[in-house]
């Protein structure tokens, strides 16, 4: 068996893979990056680009069918080509794959190994059974995979996953979609758009990220007056029948049973860190209950059992805090910077946490959450809400994007803007701007004072900051009543 040592090894060649390897190379030479499959990234081969791909397909045909009202009539039928819709999904999606090749192409071959890791002990691992790899620090970047529960086996090869969505040749005639959250969202919406039938079961209520219950409310009605979608649905059985797949369950509404038949079981229940082939036990990390490391969040460094600082790091989905490219990318700088410089570590600069769905309308979801804001407030009233509905907004009626309702919140006292949720038009963008205004700590008052041009959506923030301002009780004394709750992030 051939043995190499080195600095730093790094498990895992995606997003915080690569990061970890440009941030540890800045420290030292000896680095070595370890991957099994394919390199490429989820975002680039099955995440982020190809589910925007087939998002901006269902918007064309969307827009297509609805210029009526706006007294622009297209004469003949809209039909839509499945075949082509997806050559296009898997030749940009190739496209996007291939600048990610071109930058691990460029990482010398020395730095490279291929195959699958796992640890003989807290600086071991052994690679594909050929390689040990004896290395002084370790980080882990081994991403995520998709989980399902055990009872959609019963689909056989009928059962989909996201993944597989992509390397479809042709659009379906129907699909079960089971997982309402922010993947079976997007790609749920977008195959309705391009003319698939499909129905969206959902488990405890739960409807993408939405935290605020009437946020979430308003978000689920919506959805249902274009198609169908039930987070708390009743599923009685699935059968596989020759080429389809029998759903027996109960309506929402009507509380019928119904049993209907569809090509596809679409599996979009999430995704779990890829820790389980690493005999990460002998590591002699503590995992929580689900096998992951325990970490430290600023830092992405490890604890030994004795729960002493480990020279492990992790980075990337396989923390299972936030899988979102962006943190993937910080993160992995965070924990290769530090894995370059152990044993002095630093607390690595962590931004304010945003969120975007591409459903339509959009999701975005800023800084903290509502049950974040209620555990940390309490029932003191140490909070406030402003809001503003879309249906009245002017730029939003024009558009006829008039659908939807924004939450901002503000710590009383100091007036600190604290977060946001947003079910509404160019949310991705209005997200953006409450991002920095959460990351540079500012008052609602400091951003009512900034430029709002009109007309724009953004006239819509500008009306649910005024009504949170008027909502504010600010002043010494008020933060005085509110100091045990303790400030703001």
């Amino acid at each position: 068996m051939e043995v190499r040592k080195v600095d730093v090894a790094i498990i895992g060649a995606g997003t915080a893979g690569l990061g970890a390897y440009r941030a540890a190379k800045a420290h030292t030479d000896s680095v070595v990056m370890i991957e099994g499959g394919p390199y490429g990234t989820t975002c680039a081969r099955v995440g982020c680009m190809p589910s925007k791909l087939l998002i901006a397909a269902a918007e064309a045909a969307h827009h297509a069918r609805d210029t009526a009202p706006f007294g622009v009539n297209i004469s003949g039928e809209i039909t839509v080509d499945g075949r082509a819709v997806m050559d296009r999904v898997r030749r940009e999606r190739d496209r996007f794959v291939g600048f990610v090749l071109a930058s691990v192409d460029g990482i010398p071959a020395s730095d490279k190994l291929h195959g699958y890791a796992r640890f003989a002990d807290a600086n071991t691992l052994i690679i594909d059974e050929e390689t040990r790899v004896e290395a002084d620090k370790i980080v882990i970047a081994t991403g995520s995979s998709p989980t399902y529960p055990a009872f959609f086996e019963a689909a056989g090869d009928r059962l989909a996953i996201n993944d597989d969505v992509f390397e479809w040749e042709t659009l379906p005639e129907s699909v079960a979609l089971f997982g309402p959250g922010v993947i079976g969202l997007e790609l749920g919406q977008a195959l309705h758009r391009l003319g698939v039938r499909l129905r969206i079961f959902g488990v405890g209520g739960a409807l993408g990220p939405l935290q605020d219950a009437a946020i979430r409310d308003y978000a689920e009605q919506a959805f249902n007056d274009e198609l169908y979608v039930d987070p708390d649905a009743t599923v009685e059985s699935i059968e596989r029948d020759g080429d389809s797949v029998l759903i027996t369950f109960i309506e929402r509404k009507t509380g019928e049973r119904l049993t209907e038949r569809f090509d596809y079981l679409l599996a979009a229940t999430g995704r779990r860190p890829s820790v389980d082939n690493l005999d990460i036990e002998a590591a002699h990390l503590k995992l929580d209950t689900r096998g992951v490391p325990l970490y430290n969040r600023h830092t992405l460094q490890c604890r030994n059992r004795q729960d002493a600082p480990s020279h492990v790091f992790i980075a990337g989905d396989a923390d299972n805090e936030l899988p979102l490219l962006h943190e993937a990318s910080d993160e992995g700088r965070i924990a290769g910077d530090n894995a370059g410089r152990y044993p002095e570590v630093r607390a690595g600069h962590r931004r304010t946490p945003l969120g975007v769905v591409f459903s339509d309308p959009q999701i975005a979801t800023v800084g903290m959450s509502y049950p974040q804001l209620e555990a940390r407030y309490g029932d003191c009233d140490c909070f406030a809400t402003g809001e503003v509905s879309f249906e009245g907004q002017g730029r939003s009626r024009v558009m006829r994007m008039n659908k939807g309702l924004m939450h901002v919140y503000a710590e009383q006292g100091s007036g600190l803007f604290l977060g946001a949720e947003i079910f509404g038009p160019r949310a991705e963008h209005l997200g953006h701007l409450l991002a920095w205004a959460h990351q540079q700590r500012l008052t609602v008052s400091e951003m009512l004072e900034m430029p709002f041009y009109h007309p724009v959506v953004e006239e819509g923030l500008r009306t649910a900051l005024r009504d949170l301002n008027a909502k504010l009780q600010l002043g010494p004394a008020v933060v005085e009543r509110c100091m045990e709750c303790g400030p703001g992030d």
